[in-house]
């Protein structure tokens, strides 16, 4: 379930002018009053949270183990091997 963001349309109670958040279904209606003081709301458009509990997925040994390489610039035209497999370096020249 998402979590949505409420704001004071007008004034309101401290709860609402300082932007209150709510746990809902997406098939519930926005709420259109403060839970305590009953001034009209409204819902904020933020950015979503992004969940960062997965960050070893990223780490070179676990894209290695993959099949996935990378390769870093190391001057004009010349890229050497970070990790995985195949050539050290990869050059245009």
């Amino acid at each position: 379930m998402p979590i949505y963001e409420y704001a004071a349309v007008a004034r309101g109670c401290p709860h609402c002018e300082a932007h209150f958040d709510v746990l809902q279904k997406l098939a519930d209606a926005p709420l259109t009053r403060c839970p305590q003081c009953g001034s009209s709301v409204a819902r904020v458009i933020c950015a979503p949270n992004v969940a960062a509990g997965n960050s070893h997925l990223l780490s070179e040994s676990h894209a290695a183990k993959h099949g996935f390489t990378q390769y870093r610039r190391s001057e004009k035209g010349v890229y050497e091997k970070a990790y995985g497999k195949g050539p050290q370096t990869i050059s245009d020249k």
